[in-house]
């Protein structure tokens, strides 16, 4: 297992749109461990293949909490495949866009169609912060990032800054 590095806006690469996972084999495995790991390192309760370059339909979450249980799952090619009318709003942060949070507003609850690391397909209903965890990261892997979903002079103002940062640090 390996920490990679987590892509930042405005890496170009996020905005690229994952291909699905043909088959589940070693390098998937590893890439999934290997999300786990820099996903916990970073610390983040979602990470998707591209936030490290991987343009693949790979998720890892694991929402809990400090003090409890890990909950890791792995979701190979997830769709959502149900969302609820009713909305939910949740401070939303992402590993690519660091220090940066906004509230979001998005359907309370989904159903999601995965493959698991053994390729059976499954379903899970999901609510609360897993079901908001599902969608950000769903997102990801159709080139959306959270701060899609803002007023555009928020977005603008989240991008400029970012694109700055970027810029003084390949300046050196």
């Amino acid at each position: 297992m390996s920490i990679r590095p987590i892509l930042i806006i405005p890496e170009p690469k996020l905005r690229a749109i994952s291909r699905p996972v043909e088959k589940i084999d070693g390098e998937i495995r590893k890439l999934v461990e290997d999300m786990f790991e820099t996903m916990y390192d970073a610390p983040g309760i979602g990470l998707a293949a591209i936030q490290v370059g991987v343009e693949k339909r790979v998720v890892t979450i694991d929402t809990a909490r400090d003090g409890e249980d890990s909950k890791p799952i792995a979701l190979i090619n997830p769709e959502i495949i149900a969302a609820s009318d009713e909305l939910s709003v949740y401070s939303e942060g992402c590993l690519s866009i660091p220090d940066f949070y906004e509230e979001v507003e998005r359907p309370a609850r989904v159903a999601v169609r995965f493959m698991d690391l053994e390729g059976k397909v499954r379903e899970v209903e999901a609510d609360g912060l897993l079901a908001t965890c599902v969608q950000h990261e769903i997102d990801h892997l159709n080139g959306v990032l959270f701060i899609d979903h803002l007023s555009r002079l928020k977005r603008d103002r989240v991008i400029k800054k970012f694109t700055k940062q970027a810029k003084r640090e390949a300046e050196g």
